[in-house]
C-alpha cells in the first residue's frame, strides 16, 4: 500500500477542488503536498489571484507539517494563545487560517491540500471538496 498521496490521487483532488470552485464561480489556487509538506501538484485557475498561489501551497504545507486543518490553529495563534506568533515561524510558511487540510489514509497523514483565492470559508469548502475526492 502506498503511504503517500500519489500523483494520480493529487490530480483527482485538484480536479474535484477546481470543479467546486467553478461551481461557486471562483478563481482559485490549489495545491497538494506529500506527507512532509513538499509540493506534489499545483493548479492556478485562469484569473486566480497571484498572491494566493503561495498561500495555497503554504496552507497545504502547514496542514501536512502540523497534521491538522489550518483553521484549527487560528485560536491558539491569536494574542494570548498558547502558540501566539506561530505564523511567524518556519520562514513565514505556517498559515493559521482556514483552507488547508491533511490527507489521511488508514489514520496516517499521507499528504495535504490547500486552496486560496476567495474568502476563508470558501477556501475551506473548495479544499474540502478536493479532500472528499481522496476518500
Amino acid at each position: 500500500m502506498v503511504n503517500e498521496v500519489t500523483l494520480a490521487e493529487a490530480k483527482s483532488m485538484l480536479d474535484a477542488a477546481e470543479s467546486k470552485a467553478e461551481e461557486m464561480d471562483l478563481k482559485m489556487n490549489l495545491a497538494v503536498t506529500n506527507s512532509e509538506g513538499n509540493l506534489l501538484a499545483f493548479r492556478r485557475m485562469d484569473g486566480a489571484k497571484l498572491v494566493a498561489a503561495n498561500i495555497a501551497q503554504n496552507k497545504a504545507y502547514t496542514a501536512a507539517a502540523v497534521k491538522k486543518p489550518t483553521h484549527d490553529l487560528k485560536e491558539g495563534a491569536e494574542p494570548g494563545g498558547d502558540v501566539y506568533g506561530l505564523n511567524t515561524t518556519d520562514n513565514g510558511r505556517v498559515v493559521v487560517f482556514g483552507g488547508g487540510f491533511p490527507v489521511e489514509r488508514d489514520g496516517d497523514v499521507v499528504g495535504a491540500i490547500g486552496a486560496s483565492g476567495a474568502d476563508v470559508s470558501e477556501d475551506m469548502e473548495i479544499s474540502k471538496a478536493g479532500l472528499d475526492a481522496f476518500q
